[in-house]
């Protein structure tokens, strides 16, 4: 039987592996170049699926809580690679960009191994989530500037 502690511990781990994985996927092949470049010591990296293109249904909603349906295909590299140490990166981001799925799958394996979680996160993710919320609060602003509110006047009883 497997402890409660262990069971929260995998869980954090999942959920901050799930977390690097959507960061990767969003990330620029710039920053996963220069990312890369700024590593110390590069590892070995051996292709286990891909890189290889594809198409990905995307399934919608109407309103954002209505019955999905498919709103049509769209392109996706993945790539899986394995380390010499063993650890074993997945990614996937849309476009044809085999580099930079190749690339997102190493950082993905190298955020699973102590000795350089770290640095992914600081080199990597973390800059990428600042964009993401720079870009994202940018839109609002922009969205918010053409906001009109509307408002009806009633009229007295004559």
């Amino acid at each position: 039987m497997i402890s409660a502690d262990r069971k929260d511990a995998a869980s954090q781990t999942a959920s901050g592996r799930k977390r690097a994985a959507d960061l990767l996927a969003r990330a620029e092949r710039s920053e996963l170049q220069a990312a890369w470049d700024a590593l110390p010591q590069k590892p070995a990296a051996h292709p286990v699926r891909g890189p290889e293109t594809g198409l990905v249904m995307v399934r919608g909603r109407i309103g954002g809580g209505g019955a999905p349906f498919n709103l049509g295909e769209v392109t996706m590299t993945r790539a899986t690679v394995r380390l010499d140490s063993g650890s074993i990166g997945h990614a996937q981001a849309l476009g044809t960009d085999r580099e930079k799925a190749r690339l997102a799958a190493i950082f993905d394996a190298l955020w699973q191994e102590d000795a350089t979680k770290d640095f992914v996160e600081k080199a990597l993710l973390l800059p990428i989530a600042e964009r993401i919320a720079t870009t994202e609060r940018r839109k609002a602003d922009e969205t918010a500037a053409t906001r009109v509110d509307f408002f009806t006047m009633v009229r007295g009883d004559n």
